[in-house]
């Protein structure tokens, strides 16, 4: 009898070939951050068997690249803003 792992993770969308480079995911930043803290939170716990934990570790990975890309693009389009100098944030 096979065993289906149940999958909170939304699916990572296959029109990009494995391997070619960060897949597409059809998530906003915050959609992804949650996501990613959900399979830390998750993983951390230590109650994930093998094969899920792996699939878990994979997934963050996925995650992560997309948030650090997507913060990239932001922090590129603030400098353009800015004339090319990065202001320092002001917290006012």
């Amino acid at each position: 009898m096979a065993r289906k792992a149940a999958s909170a993770e939304a699916p990572v969308d296959a029109s990009t070939p494995a391997g070619a480079g960060e897949p597409a995911l059809n998530l906003s930043y915050e959609q992804a951050l949650s996501e990613l803290e959900q399979l830390v939170a998750r993983m951390e716990a230590g109650s994930l068997p093998l094969d899920q934990l792996l699939t878990a570790y994979q997934r963050g990975a996925t995650l992560l690249s997309f948030c650090r890309s997507r913060l990239e693009a932001v922090e590129a389009q603030v400098k353009v803003l800015e004339d090319g100098q990065l202001q320092p944030w002001n917290d006012a």
